[in-house]
């Protein structure tokens, strides 16, 4: 029988989960998994279209992004419009009635994709699966409409959102945009530049099913004793910031390291995180530009980096 602690042993197992075969399948299926996505997190999961609701959903997006007040991340009369649109409005509440989360989405015209505008869930209860059942309801909600993908940007650098995308969702990143947003402010992004990955999530694809169902594809990286022990590319993106090795050539794929928690780096030490947003912008250009797809994040902060012959 094989090893449950095996990386690829469970690799296997996880492919062998039988898939929905028609899209009517696969949204019965979201919809199931989205369900009970929410009793995990022991909350309730619904479509927000009332203006109170959504007054509320602008002040959670203030709070989890640290805005100064005057200045806010999506005002409650746009989150009106995109919701009257016919567009995606998500929110969470606990037993008590507290909005706890939410999560907003375009759709696309003349596609079969949505875009993810934003997400966050409230300061102090971010680790209960409030942001996994946010996403399993708007895979749901776009898979009941014929939206098979959806895409977004998000923060290379921090590497708990990347490993949320990659890992537990089953998304995928291959465009790296420099800047996307320009300057940005508040205590998260503390000013510095808003390079973005583009998350790629295929809401039919086997690796979303599984990782809905609570069986995403394991991305283990196991390296012993000293450098050495890994093949360490030469050039200056081998090297990060604090001295250590940041990429590394391992198990057939190119690994990328970022800091455990560059938000507090951003306000303890500005210089090394901005040395790091400059090493990871070269090495995610360099390894897109050969062909490699960001496909998942280990608990530590590295991505591997998949080489186009195994996609």
């Amino acid at each position: 029988m094989p090893d449950a602690k095996d990386p690829a042993a469970r690799l296997q197992q996880t492919r062998q989960m039988p898939l929905p075969t028609s899209l009517a399948a696969m949204t019965d299926q979201a919809n199931a998994a989205a369900v009970q996505a929410a009793a995990t997190a022991r909350i309730r999961v619904g479509d927000e279209s009332a203006l109170t609701g959504l007054a509320e959903t602008e002040a959670l997006f203030n709070s989890v992004w640290g805005l100064p007040h005057g200045e806010t991340a999506i005002p409650a009369e746009l989150l009106r419009s995109i919701s009257h649109a016919g567009c995606n409005v998500t929110v969470a509440r606990d037993d008590d009635g507290l909005l706890v989360g939410a999560a907003v989405a375009i759709v696309s015209p003349q596609n079969s994709s949505m875009y993810s505008l934003i997400a966050g869930v409230l300061p102090g209860v971010a680790d209960t699966g409030i942001g996994f059942a946010l996403k399993q309801h708007q895979r749901a909600w776009g898979l009941a409409r014929g939206l098979t993908t959806m895409t977004w940007t998000f923060d290379p650098l921090v590497s708990r959102n990347a490993r949320f995308n990659l890992t537990k969702l089953g998304a995928h990143a291959a465009e790296y945009a420099q800047d996307f947003y320009g300057p940005m402010h508040g205590a998260i992004n503390a000013n510095d530049e808003s390079d973005r990955l583009i998350a790629v999530w295929p809401l039919d694809s086997g690796a979303a099913v599984r990782a809905s169902e609570g069986h995403p594809q394991p991305v283990d990286l196991i390296v012993t004793g000293d450098a050495d022990a890994v093949s360490v590319p030469t050039g200056a993106s081998a090297v990060g910031p604090d001295g250590l090795p940041c990429v590394i050539d391992a198990d057939g794929s190119l690994w990328c390291r970022v800091p455990v928690d560059i938000v507090a780096l951003r306000t303890t030490n500005p210089e090394q995180a901005a040395a790091w947003r400059r090493s990871v912008r070269r090495t995610f250009t360099e390894a897109f530009a050969s062909g490699h797809t960001a496909r998942g994040v280990t608990r530590t902060g590295w991505y591997r980096l998949v080489p186009k012959e195994q996609q």
